[in-house]
């Protein structure tokens, strides 16, 4: 299995199946996540995908795709 670590360059994950949100907008402004053999999850910028990529375990994306559904994060849009 690839040693994956937090700020590696995205395009050193190999064979992992990037991901945006249909929400995104025309002009590429979005960030991609990508499920990694680990289970872990690799989220990149979309406009930059060579960049780094920052990785986070399950419980820690659960967390916060928990606080945006529950609107936690909704000041920082203002």
């Amino acid at each position: 299995m690839q040693q994956t670590y937090n700020g590696m360059p995205a395009s050193d994950l190999d064979g992992v199946r990037w991901r945006k949100s249909i929400h995104s907008n025309s002009t590429g402004n979005c960030v991609e996540l990508a499920e990694l053999p680990d289970g872990d999850i690799a989220v990149r910028n979309s406009r930059f995908p060579e960049g780094p990529a920052l990785i986070y375990t399950r419980d820690e994306i659960r967390a916060l795709v928990m606080g945006v559904k529950d609107g936690e994060f909704d000041n920082l849009l203002a």
